[in-house]
């Protein structure tokens, strides 16, 4: 007999949610789903900016390799027109987009002192005769990428 209420208890207390239940369930999602669609909206936003930024990373790279395709000695007569790492080369550019964005790709060369011979810790005097340092950057971005060349 005891075990028969048991079971019948427990048989109405799972017999369904009640109206109380449902509807403080509702209240509870409709509460919560305002900051969820505010997070997922960043969420988007961000993507956008990646596709940017990712985009103009690739064209760097490209001008990049574009410009260590070139001859040493074209490079290095570039690098003395231009006069020093913080003027750009003759090698720089604007591109224009899909979308009708323009992008400068600024291209800095100067000669590099790989070995500090003249030991002034400055890598731009004193360069060596072989060895040139490549910057290529996106003004008014942290974006750049740089490298050494020689012959």
């Amino acid at each position: 007999m005891i075990r028969r209420r048991r079971i019948e208890s427990v048989r109405r207390y799972t017999a369904g949610f009640s109206y109380i239940e449902v509807l403080v369930a509702s209240v509870l999602i409709a509460i919560s789903l305002g900051p969820a669609l505010e997070a997922l909206s960043s969420g988007v936003q961000g993507s956008s900016i990646h596709t940017v930024s990712a985009e103009d990373a690739y064209i760097l790279r490209a001008k990049l390799e574009a410009v260590l395709a070139e001859s040493f000695l074209d490079l290095d007569a570039a690098a003395n027109a231009a006069g020093g790492p913080g003027t750009a080369s003759s090698y720089s550019d604007v591109v224009t987009l899909a979308g009708g964005r323009t992008l400068t790709r600024n291209v800095y060369l100067a000669g590099y002192d790989g070995d500090n011979a003249d030991a002034d810790n400055d890598p731009f005097t004193g360069a060596d005769p072989d060895l040139l340092w490549v910057r290529v950057a996106i003004p008014d971005t942290t974006l750049e990428l740089q490298t050494l060349t020689m012959p």
